[in-house]
């Protein structure tokens, strides 16, 4: 059993899971703007507010797991995307604070309401702009970041940040669709179309520029014959669409959200196989980066027993909170 092979599928598991629930609750505080009525803000907060907090379980244990097992890209990666990193957090903070302390003002709800709306989509903007640099490159000599602290600022990164925001209110939108009815509803389903033309748009010049600027991964798709593998994708992201649109038009309620995430999860599957087999795009592979064969073990056993708990306990915690959500049910405190 390649161990290196195994570890990389858990780190890209809990990515896959980070992105997914972490990225509707971040998508709701990006569809707030439409919604100014301070009412239908809080029963949108509270569709969340159960579950929010561990949804991020996901990404510490990415993170933990690439401290782990792979020291060479988490030293790497940390160095090139340090600034966009620390803004996520930051703005992550901002958003777990305002959920705290939103609740319970009173004169300065509206501010708080602020901070939820920037910490949100700041968040998704950076976590985008650092997987935009990421895609693009980095320059490693010796096992050491080479390159300068604001080599991630390009063009290719911005527009990668401003995709995963439109991805993530896309999947906030269909959520709320999911757990809300009535009037709000109506109108969630008016924003949902839009949402997926748009994020359409962003997976078509995504698909396009990413081979053009990384020679590597173009490489990979049109000299090993991945093209050819790869054909269905575009045609299950367009059945996608065309079944969002007549779910919108037909007002299903959990359809929409189990469609975005199909497009999420096509997006993440053609990423991952642009990639395979580097750790970092044209740099270091899965297995230059990879700590000790016993260290690998080592740790594995640890997560044979931690991600089976963290399975449980999530699934748990929305399926005791399952169902609509509605005006006059408990609010989060």
């Amino acid at each position: 059993m390649d161990v290196t092979v195994v570890w990389a599928a858990i780190i890209a598991l809990g990515l896959f899971m980070y992105v997914v629930l972490d990225g509707f609750d971040l998508g709701i505080g990006i569809v707030f703007p439409f919604f100014p009525d301070e009412k239908e803000r809080d029963l949108m907060m509270n569709t969340v507010a159960p579950v929010w907090d561990g949804n991020e379980t996901w990404l510490v244990l990415g993170g933990a797991g690439l401290f782990a097992v792979f020291p060479v890209v988490y030293s790497t990666v940390l160095s090139a995307l340090y600034l966009p990193l620390v803004g996520m957090l930051a703005c992550l903070i901002f958003r777990g604070v305002s959920f705290e302390i939103r609740a319970k003002a009173n004169r300065t709800k509206h501010l708080w309401d602020l901070a939820f709306i920037g910490g949100s989509a700041g968040a998704a903007f950076f976590q985008g702009i650092a997987l935009g640099a990421f895609l693009q490159g980095i320059p490693v000599v010796d096992g050491s970041f080479a390159g300068d602290a604001f080599g991630w600022l390009t063009p290719f990164s911005l527009l990668t940040g401003l995709g995963l925001v439109v991805t993530y209110a896309l999947l906030g939108c269909c959520w709320l669709v999911a757990k809300t009815e009535g009037d709000l509803q109506r109108r969630l389903h008016r924003v949902v179309w839009p949402l997926t033309i748009v994020l359409l748009g962003f997976i078509v010049v995504v698909s396009l520029w990413t081979p053009l600027q990384e020679p590597t991964i173009a490489q990979r798709w049109f000299d090993g014959g991945l093209f050819w593998r790869l054909a269905p994708v575009p045609l299950l992201v367009a059945i996608c669409v065309y079944f969002m649109r007549r779910a919108v038009r037909g007002r299903h309620h959990n359809t929409p959200f189990l469609l975005a995430l199909g497009l999420v999860l096509l997006g993440y599957a053609g990423l991952l196989v642009s990639l395979w087999p580097y750790a970092i795009p044209s740099s270091v592979t899965l297995w230059e980066a990879a700590a000790p064969r016993s260290s690998q073990v080592f740790t594995l056993v640890g997560a044979a027993v931690i991600i089976p708990i963290i399975i449980a306990y999530t699934t748990l915690g929305y399926w005791v909170f399952r169902g609509k959500v509605r005006h006059g049910d408990a609010h989060y405190h």
